[in-house]
C-alpha cells in the first residue's frame, strides 16, 4: 500500500567544523554570541524531511508519495526520486519562492548547529491530503516538520475524513505553539519524537505523559544511543512496552537524516506486516547506514548485505523474517 509522506522538501548545505562546539561557547557570555566557525568542508545534498523518509521506504522497496511543497528550481531534485522509486506526482510547485534551504555545521563531536529557509514550503497548506489518498489508494500519511499551520491542517484533514496518519513534528515542536501541537497530535495512529522533543511537547501542550498518549495509538521515542522505546494501547500482543537498541554501526559520518531513516525502515517493516520489535530493528538499522554516511540519501540497501548487519545487531532471526520482504 502507498504512504504519504508530507513535509519538508530541501537541500541540505552541510559543513564540517574540526573542532568542538562547547569549547567557543561561554556560559557567561550566551546572551551576547557572535560566532563564526571557519569549517574545512562543504556538501551540497539533496535532504529535507519528507524525501529522506521517502528514499529510505523506497530503498526498501515500499510505495512512498511525496507531499510538500518546491519551488520551480526542483526539476533535478525530481528526476533523482523519481528514478529512486518515490511517486512525486502531488509536490506542489510554487511560481515564485525557491526550495527549501538547511544549512547546517556538525563538530568533532557530532554536535550540530543549523538555520532552515522555509521558501515555498509556506504554501504547503495549499496541498489536499484528499486528493492524494484517494489516488493512490493510501493507507496512512505521515506528517512530518514543515509549515505548521499546514502540519495542523493536514491532521485535521486526516480525522475529518478517517484517514490513519502518524504525526512527526520534531524540530517544529520549537516553534509550534501548545494548542497546535495539540491539533497536530490528537487522534494519531503513531507519534514519533526523540526523547528531548517529548518532554518538550508535555512541557508546551501542558499535557502529562500518560495524557499524551492517550491522544495517540502508539508513542514512539528516539533516544540516541540508547535505542527506542515503543508504548501504547496499540502494541496488541507484541507487550505494553518495546524496547530495540541502536543497531552495530561501523563509522560515524554524518548523523542528518538519521531519525529520517529510523522512520522510514520501521514504517515500511509495519507495512510489511512485522512485530513492532522488528520494525524498529529495521528503522534503526537503516538509521545506522544514513549515519554512516555523507548526506541522508547517499546510501543504498542491498538485501544480502542488509540482511547480515540485522543479523550482527539483533540475531539471525530478524534476519530471516526480514530478508525475504526486501526488494
Amino acid at each position: 500500500m502507498a504512504v504519504l509522506v508530507a513535509g519538508s522538501i530541501a537541500t541540505d548545505h552541510l559543513m564540517h567544523f574540526p573542532g568542538k562546539f562547547s569549547e567557543q561557547l561561554l556560559a557567561e557570555h550566551l546572551h551576547k554570541v557572535s560566532l563564526s566557525f571557519l569549517v574545512d568542508d562543504l556538501v551540497i545534498r539533496r535532504g529535507g524531511v519528507a524525501p529522506n523518509i521517502c528514499f529510505g521506504m523506497a530503498q526498501l522497496g515500499g510505495t512512498p508519495v511525496l507531499i510538500g511543497a518546491v519551488g520551480e528550481d526542483f526539476d533535478d531534485y525530481r528526476n533523482w526520486l523519481t528514478d529512486n522509486g518515490v511517486n512525486c506526482d502531488f509536490v506542489h510547485v510554487s511560481p515564485t519562492q525557491h526550495t527549501a534551504r538547511f544549512v547546517c555545521t556538525t563538530d568533532e563531536e557530532m554536535n550540530q548547529i543549523g538555520s532552515f529557509y522555509a521558501g515555498a514550503m509556506g504554501e504547503a497548506r495549499e496541498i489536499s491530503i484528499a486528493d492524494a489518498w484517494h489516488s493512490t489508494g493510501a493507507d496512512l500519511a505521515v506528517i512530518s516538520a514543515y509549515d505548521p499551520a499546514a502540519m495542523v491542517q493536514h491532521s485535521a484533514e486526516c480525522r475529518e475524513h478517517g484517514f490513519r496518519f502518524a504525526a512527526d513534528p520534531s524540530q517544529q515542536i520549537a516553534r509550534m505553539t501548545g494548542e497546535q501541537m495539540i491539533g497536530l497530535i490528537e487522534g494519531a495512529d503513531l507519534l514519533f519524537t526523540n526523547d528531548y522533543e517529548k518532554s518538550l511537547l508535555e512541557s508546551k501542550t501542558g499535557r502529562s505523559e500518560a495524557d499524551v498518549l492517550a491522544m495517540v495509538n502508539v508513542r514512539v521515542t528516539t533516544l540516541g544511543s540508547q535505542g527506542v522505546e515503543i508504548v501504547g494501547r496499540g502494541l496488541h500482543a507484541d507487550s505494553d512496552r518495546v524496547h530495540v537498541p541502536v543497531a552495530r554501526e561501523r563509522a560515524k559520518a554524518d548523523p542528518t537524516g538519521v531519525g529520517d531513516g529510523f522512520r522510514a525502515g520501521l514504517l515500511t517493516a509495519r507495512e510489511w506486516g512485522l512485530s513492532w520489535e522488528r520494525a524498529a530493528q529495521v528503522g534503526s538499522m537503516l538509521a545506522t547506514l544514513v549515519l554512516e554516511t555523507m548526506g541522508p540519501q547517499e546510501y543504498q540497501v542491498k538485501s544480502s548485505d542488509f540482511a547480515d548487519r540485522l543479523a550482527e545487531s539483533y540475531g539471525e532471526d530478524c534476519a530471516a523474517d526480514v530478508l525475504p520482504l526486501l526488494r
